[in-house]
């Protein structure tokens, strides 16, 4: 790990006292968006590595380069029973956050300057650490890694990101472009950002850069044009660039955050029927490589955005699709923590008194995943768990209750009819993160 540049630590710092990033108005709030709290929550990152439903009560998070605080506020939004801690290099920033918490009248959220190098100096350690859009703008992202892992508690979990160098790419040209200009020697500020509209207004329309950063989105506000145009220390990074990060700092991949978007076979025409090639060779890669060639073949995601660990014991988790049917038997089926709102009981139970389908993927669109599940499966499978946890033994019967006779036999429903329907329909939602299934 290289000495940190104080010089380029001193331009961050000034870029984000004189614009505070995000400049996200203050009444701005994360209360009612299931999408940012499923994430957030910190039942979703555990599950996805133990498989267990956590209580966050009293558990500790860190905000890692809290910027305005408008991600502290969300990480609060969705773990109201547990503690948030800021912190931020920029003094400016840190007061923009606490003003915005404290309009918020959130009480669960304290805020430090700090830098990320000195967080051992706190005399803490973090159940959850999220450094969000933080560790591309360090000279040395593996010492931000560092020194996040030793106040990361053993059994913790940390969210960092980084820009994507494919993702990315048009935007770090136009970077390029301005640092040529000379735009970039100190820190960019209102004359700069002027330039950089009046240069891409003036570009030809058939300018290849002007087109693939899709200039100009949403008027290109000032606040958009610091964080990407003119952002210092802005890099990009490959997935084995990652993972070496990980290795280095000994730390292990649990996940990526958006791991929808991360399915190597979902670019297959017929991923059930891949080239003889593809066929033998994927199986034996492995999961860096398969991320790899993600990266490089659809490079549609502008963050490489992940949780990881300190090593764990052997995982003895089985995929569910090897369960057999003693397990099912044992095990516990919950709806997500952030589907537990009105908005779902109402359509829910409105699609269930009409015999319409029920949309569950309008709830979490983040999931990637289309959920659309008739009315009869919504009745005998949702319903129960929007009351509460089920035990699978229990869904079986309520499903025989509400279907007695086999709608084409008309014999009575046996528990294995009954239990298929659900192994199916569970395994489903669980894959794509609506529902969670404990042992």
């Amino acid at each position: 790990m290289s000495t940190p540049d104080p010089e380029l630590r001193e331009k961050i710092r000034r870029q984000f006292d004189h614009c505070p990033y995000p400049s996200t108005p203050i009444d701005h709030t994360y209360a009612n968006n299931p999408d940012f709290l499923y994430i957030h929550n910190l039942i979703t990152a555990f599950y996805r590595r133990d498989r267990t439903v956590i209580d966050p009560s009293g558990m500790v998070i860190l905000d890692a380069g809290c910027g305005s605080g408008i991600k502290a506020l969300g990480l609060a939004q969705a773990n109201p029973s547990s503690q948030v801690i800021g912190v931020d290099l920029s003094p400016e920033s840190v007061e923009f956050a606490k003003k915005r918490i404290q309009y918020h009248g959130i009480e669960n959220v304290e805020f430090q300057v700090l830098d990320l190098e000195d967080l051992p100096s706190l005399g803490l350690e973090f159940d959850y650490i999220n450094c969000d859009e933080v560790l591309y703008l360090l000279d040395d992202p593996a010492a931000g890694l560092a020194a996040m892992s030793r106040v990361l508690k053993p059994t913790g979990i940390l969210r960092f990101n980084l820009h994507s160098l494919y993702g990315r790419g048009m935007m770090l040209r136009a970077q390029e472009v301005f640092r040529i200009m000379g735009l970039m020697e100190s820190n960019p500020e209102d004359t700069e950002v002027d330039i950089v509209r009046d240069t891409f207004d003036a570009l030809h329309d058939n300018t290849m850069l002007k087109q693939l950063t899709n200039w100009p989105k949403a008027g290109e506000s000032k606040e958009s044009i610091l964080a990407n145009y003119l952002l210092m220390g802005d890099r990009g990074f490959s997935i084995p660039q990652v993972f070496d990060f990980l290795r280095q700092t000994n730390l292990e991949f649990i996940s990526m955050v958006e791991w929808r978007n991360w399915n190597l076979l979902d670019l297959f025409n017929t991923p059930d029927d891949l080239p003889v090639f593809w066929q033998l060779a994927l199986p034996e890669a492995s999961l860096e490589d398969q991320l790899t060639l993600i990266e490089l073949l659809h490079p549609s995601n502008r963050l490489i955005d992940l949780w990881c660990c300190h090593p764990q014991p052997p995982s003895t988790i089985q995929p569910l699709d090897t369960w057999s049917q003693s397990d099912w038997l044992r095990s516990t089926i919950h709806l997500h923590p952030q589907l537990q709102i009105p908005a779902v009981r109402t359509e829910l139970e409105r699609c269930v008194a009409q015999l319409q389908p029920f949309n569950l993927g309008a709830f979490l669109r983040h999931v990637g995943t289309a959920a659309v599940i008739d009315a009869t499966l919504a009745a005998g499978l949702l319903i129960p768990l929007l009351q509460q946890p089920q035990p699978f033994q229990a869904l079986t019967e309520h499903w025989q209750t509400l279907h007695p006779l086999n709608p084409i036999t008309q014999a009575p429903t046996t528990p294995d009819e009954a239990r298929s329907t659900l192994y199916s329909a569970a395994q489903g939602l669980e894959a794509g993160g609506y529902l969670l299934i404990t042992p």
